[in-house]
């Protein structure tokens, strides 16, 4: 790879990973605000209205930076990825077009009935536009990942043109649509946005707990945030296997790349190691076979290694492909362990009297965000030396005219933004957060209100 390629695959890297906080947050935050508010219509209990409020400020925070921060993606497509832009542009122009018409026309529509809406309409149509801007936002989600599966299994398009002036176009939509990964990566990546979202609200609910702020409300937000949680965790381990199973078939390199498995054999299922690619060599604690019984329902059925692919189809990094697939396996599982045992001291009605735990669950918001984004890693890393799998090739996807000099200022100065965008959001979010939630001074649950242990 030349300077030009590094820096280019670097800084799309880095502005789509800082991307790549909010959306999920906001996904799983609008899933949680539809129970809060649900639950109110239901009960007419105030404590979940005044849930609802705090967490739609949190929610506007959160959808604004994003906004702000998915802009840059697009024009570096322009910039830096000039040939790849002209390849899939019909491809992602259709797929882009409804994610427009279809997902971010509605979330915009009733976002501001969401956050201005109170005392403005009816209750009934405030929670309609709160089911609306969540379905949006996944909709949306939706098409963006559309468009990268494209990326990684092609269906639906024939190529037009040669050489430099070659690019992709549809010719059956639907095809292109539900090519043979989008339906599995989408299920994947939404409920990784679930966990998010709920982890933040448990997060911040485990802390009013601790420090006796709020304690019935956090409680019922705590309650309703676990089970989206726990069920999203679960539903994480089919939604990964049956993501494993499309790589299996389609990209059988990155699967060999993610287990660092190098000769075609019976293949081991790690826990955890070490590639030592240069002498092609994995360590560590591992499973006999076990990707092989994964894969094949057998311990000794052969799995294609990585010296069956020719050196230039293979992935570069291949202990980095490795250890960001393991870490997200690793988090997932302790996602399911952390909320098996929050329900069953709930049932045990000991949840909220476990301040080690609580303690545990303010610092597990950063789980599932570290989670979604070394999955991504893994899925992108280990698509290389493809842009678009199989027929475009990330080197020769770049931009004729941009040099390494350009890339790198223009690195710079987006790192300085979103720094500083980043310090912004926390200052505001904390700021928030300190401000605590709307409550009325006749109302019990001030401050100052004791510490109640009970549960919901």
């Amino acid at each position: 790879m030349d300077n030009v390629e590094i820096l280019s695959r670097i800084q799309f890297a880095f502005t789509i990973a800082f991307h790549y906080i909010y959306p999920p947050l906001s996904i799983g935050l609008g899933v949680c605000l539809v129970f809060m508010e649900g639950l109110y219509l239901k009960t007419k209990d105030k404590v979940y209205e005044e849930l609802t409020r705090f967490w739609i400020r949190i929610f506007a925070l959160i959808f604004g930076i994003g906004v702000a921060t998915g802009i840059v993606m697009e024009f570096e497509f322009g910039t830096n990825w000039a040939v790849y832009s002209r390849y899939v542009g019909d491809i992602f122009g259709s797929a882009l077009a409804a994610e427009g018409i279809f997902a971010f026309a509605l979330e915009s529509a009733f976002l501001g009935i969401l956050i201005f809406g109170w005392n403005r309409v009816s209750p009934r149509v405030h929670f309609l536009s709160t089911v609306l801007v969540a379905l949006g936002s996944m909709f949306s989600a939706l098409w963006i990942v559309v468009a990268n599966s494209w990326q990684q299994t092609p269906a639906g398009y024939r190529i037009e043109g040669t050489g430099m002036q070659a690019r992709a176009v549809v010719t059956d939509f639907w095809e292109m649509v539900l090519n043979p990964s989008s339906i599995q990566r989408y299920s994947h990546v939404l409920i990784g946005a679930f966990l998010a979202g709920s982890f933040l609200v448990l997060s911040v609910s485990a802390w009013y707990i601790m420090k006796r702020k709020y304690v019935v409300h956090s409680q019922k937000a705590f309650t309703i945030a676990l089970w989206v949680a726990a069920i999203s965790s679960l539903g994480q381990l089919f939604t990964g296997h049956q993501s494993a199973e499309v790589v299996t078939k389609y990209q059988p390199a990155k699967l060999a790349t993610m287990e660092g498995h190098f000769e075609t054999a019976p293949a081991d299922l790690y826990i955890l190691g070490w590639v030592d690619a240069k002498n092609q060599q994995t360590t560590g604690l591992k499973i006999p076979g076990g990707l092989s019984f994964l894969v094949h329902q057998d311990f000794k059925k052969p799995i294609p290694g990585l010296n069956s692919f020719k050196p230039e189809n293979r992935p570069g990094a291949i202990n980095f492909v490795f250890q960001t697939y393991h870490l997200m396996v690793g988090i997932g599982m302790t996602l399911i362990g952390l909320c098996g045992l929050a329900l069953f001291l709930l049932y045990r009605k000991k949840l909220f009297v476990n301040r080690w735990l609580m303690a545990v669950f303010v610092g597990s918001v950063l789980l599932p965000q570290i989670a979604n984004q070394v999955g991504w890693y893994t899925a992108e890393v280990g698509r290389q030396p493809w842009v678009v799998y199989g027929l475009l090739r990330t080197s020769d996807a770049l931009s004729q005219a941009v040099k390494a000099e350009h890339v790198l200022i223009s690195l710079i100065l987006f790192t300085l933004v979103y720094i500083i965008l980043f310090v912004l959001f926390i200052y505001l979010l904390n700021k928030k957060i300190q401000h605590g939630l709307d409550v009325s001074p006749e109302d019990p649950e001030t401050p100052r209100s004791k510490f109640n242990p009970s549960p919901i």
